[in-house]
């Protein structure tokens, strides 16, 4: 089962001043998008849905709804 994975609209800002925004695209859909509580990911504040992971040298911040399989990217830091 595979997870869809959105942007909302400030971590698509910064996805697209990304230099690597391809890749990193492809290496959410590899790993968080097959799975969102996996790939060493915390949840946030004890909320299981609410979760941050590092992906492709990014932190990423994310919500996960498994009713309509989406993971939805709230905030996007790539790493200096």
């Amino acid at each position: 089962m595979s997870f869809r994975i959105s942007f909302a609209p400030p971590a698509d800002d910064t996805l697209a001043k990304m230099r690597n925004g391809d890749s990193f695209r492809r290496e959410m859909a590899r790993t968080l998008g097959l799975d969102p509580y996996g790939y060493a990911s915390t949840a946030v504040k004890r909320e299981r849905d609410r979760r941050e992971a590092t992906v492709a040298g990014a932190i990423v911040l994310y919500y996960v709804s498994g009713t309509v399989l989406t993971v939805t990217v709230v905030r996007l830091v790539p790493l200096p």
